[in-house]
């Protein structure tokens, strides 16, 4: 349960990106020439064998952490654990910023920040597993749906101490000062941010399949508590 917690926080950080899933798709071609980069520890195709770390053939729909013979962080076996499935939503997360989805993931690669490219190679990866004909779409900035709330919940004061009780796991991974080293910071959220952050993902209206379904586990009062904690961190 602790574990959850985690995954919850480090992943409200795509809240702020508003992003959303555009019509066009990535191009496999040019994905192979991205693949370059991932080649040091990963393979694919024919013949493809774990090295540092797992082979990527089948990663659609695969449990994070749950190749038999891959090599594994605790903190990835965990996410898995806590649901984490590999798809196009949840690659193009973690290929942007590895430790922004799993904190402790073994993988040192810092990132593509380029949409494109991700798209490109989430692409050509998904030629290596079933139905290859359904191709993830590029990423591209647009606004973010907007999310109306019932006023009982902006104003319901949230509990610190119980916060920090929700939180304690999640601490060891966010940075008391706020410092974003590789894992977004949330400390000194205004409450209200940081409430519909968590309700836009718990009534579905940010398309992470992921933080859906952390943040779907979570009551008001709950996410007012994290709210509370958080804003004088």
């Amino acid at each position: 349960m602790q574990s959850i917690g985690k995954l919850i926080l480090v992943l409200l950080a795509t809240f702020l990106t508003g992003n959303a899933w555009a019509d066009g798709v990535g191009d496999s071609a040019q994905g192979t020439a991205v693949f370059k980069k991932c080649q040091a520890c990963h393979q694919v195709g024919e013949g493809a064998k774990n090295l540092v770390g797992p082979q990527l053939n089948g990663i659609f729909g695969r449990t994070a952490g749950g190749l038999v013979g891959g090599k594994y962080s605790k903190s990835m076996i965990y996410a898995g654990e806590d649901g984490l499935i590999w798809s196009a939503e949840t690659l193009d997360v973690f290929l942007e910023n590895p430790k922004s989805l799993v904190a402790k993931t073994r993988m040192s690669f810092r990132g593509l920040k380029d949409g494109e490219d991700r798209a490109n190679l989430i692409a050509y990866l998904r030629e290596f597993s079933d139905d290859p004909a359904a191709m993830p779409k590029v990423k591209e900035a647009v606004q973010g749906p907007e999310i109306t709330l019932d006023p009982s919940i902006l104003v319901l004061v949230g509990d610190p101490e119980y916060g920090e009780y929700l939180s304690s796991d999640c601490i060891t991974c966010h940075q008391r000062n706020g410092n974003n080293n590789g894992i977004p910071g949330i400390t000194a959220w205004p409450t209200e941010e940081f409430v519909i952050a968590m309700h836009a993902y718990k009534q579905k209206l940010k398309p992470h399949p992921v933080m859906q379904m952390m943040a779907g586990r979570l009551s008001d009062e709950e996410i007012a508590a994290l709210a509370a904690y958080f804003k004088d961190l």
